[in-house]
């Protein structure tokens, strides 16, 4: 049995570089690629950073009930397929959804998750750290900031949350989460049931 989790954060608090990391290092562990109708920045690759579609693409999967979550964010609409998580669980895969808190909050309302809130050490540094992407203008840095504080006043909603000051701590943190949650009983009764016939 996979586990679904749910990694959330303000813009600008390290979690797509923590999840890169965190992928990187932990086996049977994968990352649910969403939809959105916003445009793909430098670099992005369609299919590997997200699903780019149209909005009229994005209207049809949600009138097809296609999505466990979907939301607008940022004038732009972000969605997590089924079918996409579907298909890694049944491939035995531990699943994270990169989401934000509204997102969260309607998957926790019909699946399984762990939810994971990522905070910055100061605001300071949270806008440091968007000014330090030189992709955006200043008017949408100011966006972003405004966008932050309120999206971290839903931080209690969800059941662990990281700040992330150090990388490697926040990291170390991440690991401990996925790891915990695969020491259950259910979780090893399911994956370890052969030697758990032969023990009882």
């Amino acid at each position: 049995m996979a586990n679904l989790f749910i990694i959330s954060a303000p813009s600008g608090c390290g979690k797509t570089s923590l999840v890169k990391a965190l992928i990187n290092d932990v086996s049977d562990l994968c990352v649910s690629v969403s939809h959105t109708t916003r445009r793909p920045r430098p670099g992005e690759i369609n299919g590997d950073n997200y699903h780019f579609v149209s909005k009229d693409i994005f209207d049809t999967m949600i009138s097809e009930s296609a999505f466990v979550e979907h939301a607008k964010v940022f004038d732009n609409y972000y969605g997590s397929s089924k079918k996409s998580i579907n298909d890694e669980i049944k491939k035995n895969n531990d699943v994270i959804l990169e989401i934000d808190w509204q997102g969260a909050k309607q998957v926790k309302e019909n699946e399984a998750a762990l939810s994971i809130f990522i905070l910055p050490p100061s605001k300071k540094a949270l806008l440091s750290r968007l000014q330090g992407r030189g992709q955006d203008s200043q008017e949408i840095i100011d966006k972003r900031m405004a966008e932050a504080e309120a999206e971290m006043c839903h931080f209690y909603e969800f059941d662990f949350v990281i700040i992330n000051d150090d990388f490697t701590s926040a990291l170390n943190d991440l690991k401990h989460i996925i790891f915990s949650s695969r020491l259950t009983p259910q979780e090893q009764s399911y994956r370890n049931s052969d030697l758990l016939k032969q023990l009882i």
